[in-house]
């Protein structure tokens, strides 16, 4: 077996010489750090936010500082289901029993079943899931798939708010995390959203989105490729009935809190004075949340052969 090869038959990418210089340059920048944060600073973690900025290190040193800043106070690894469990209710999102065929978790998303008029309730949901999904990812892998299921969607389920801000939040603290997203049976009306969006999107990021049609032989035949058909919900062209049930998932997640919170038990919480060694002020713009395309240069600071831009979705 490849020694970088895990069970699953992943093989994870060894990071090259300049690579490792652009992260050990990242982490002067960086600094000391409390031990809680640090565990969300791995090499692995190092190079998703450096991917993210095009390789410019002072840019994915300012949007790492954010998102430690961001953990600091909003405490994502903390969220409890008991805290949250009136938002799953529905299942509008979910994290699959079923994985891909690299073992890699799913999450499923029916945004017509929405039951929350709250934007803070859907996104401390939404940052749960996330969470819940990174804790269950196969050893070595840092991706995961989304399935959205457009079933019963319509124009009433379009919030702009929400949808400005579930990007703002993947994007700037989870770049880096998906690895393919299915869009299942999407409305007529949604294709003219993606025409207009596609030509702004880098092709390692169009590739990662599938439109599939269950009346479709060539489209559902991505589900066969990515999937085990006999674990794969029936709501996707799979062979398991079952369907969301809240009570199973419930406690499925009560014992993912568990694990979480017993592996964080002993370690202290970092506050926002320890991390005032954070600076900002690295040469990059104060918006961290919407960083265009022409903030990002290919320049210098960029490792050869590496031409991709800034992604607009993780």
């Amino acid at each position: 077996m490849n020694p970088n090869q895990v069970s699953n038959g992943f093989v994870k990418p060894v990071p090259t010489e300049e690579e490792k210089g652009k992260i050990e340059e990242l982490r002067k920048l960086l600094g000391p750090l409390p031990e809680k944060l640090s565990s969300f600073c791995s090499d692995d973690a190092v190079l998703r936010y450096l991917r993210a900025r095009n390789w410019h290190v002072k840019k994915a040193a300012k949007m790492l500082k954010e998102t430690l800043k961001w953990r600091v106070q909003y405490k994502p690894e903390e969220i409890c289901w008991e805290e949250i469990a009136d938002e799953a209710e529905t299942g509008k999102i979910y994290r699959s029993s079923c994985v891909d065929k690299h073992g890699r978790p799913v999450l499923i998303m029916r945004p017509s079943v929405e039951n929350s008029k709250s934007v803070k309730g859907q996104i401390r949901y939404l940052v749960y899931c996330m969470e819940n999904a990174i804790q269950n990812l196969p050893p070595g892998e840092e991706q995961m798939v989304w399935m959205i299921d457009f079933n019963g969607y319509s124009l009433a389920n379009v919030s702009l708010r929400t949808t400005r801000e579930t990007a703002h939040v993947l994007q700037e603290h989870y770049p880096e995390r998906l690895s393919l997203a299915i869009l299942y049976n999407p409305p007529k009306f949604f294709e003219p959203f993606w025409k207009v969006a596609r030509p702004f999107l880098e092709p390692k990021t169009r590739n990662k989105v599938k439109f599939v049609y269950s009346d479709d032989p060539n489209t559902k035949q991505i589900m066969e490729e990515n999937f085990d058909m006999d674990k794969l919900e029936s709501a996707f062209g799979g062979n398991d009935d079952s369907g969301f049930n809240i009570e199973k998932h419930s406690e499925r997640m009560k014992e993912d809190d568990k694990k979480r919170l017993a592996a964080l038990k002993d370690i202290a919480s970092p506050s926002l004075d320890s991390l005032s060694f954070l600076s900002v002020s690295d040469g990059a713009t104060s918006d961290s949340a919407h960083l265009g395309s022409e903030d990002v240069s290919e320049d210098e600071h960029q490792p050869h052969g590496m031409s991709e831009k800034k992604e607009s979705i993780p």
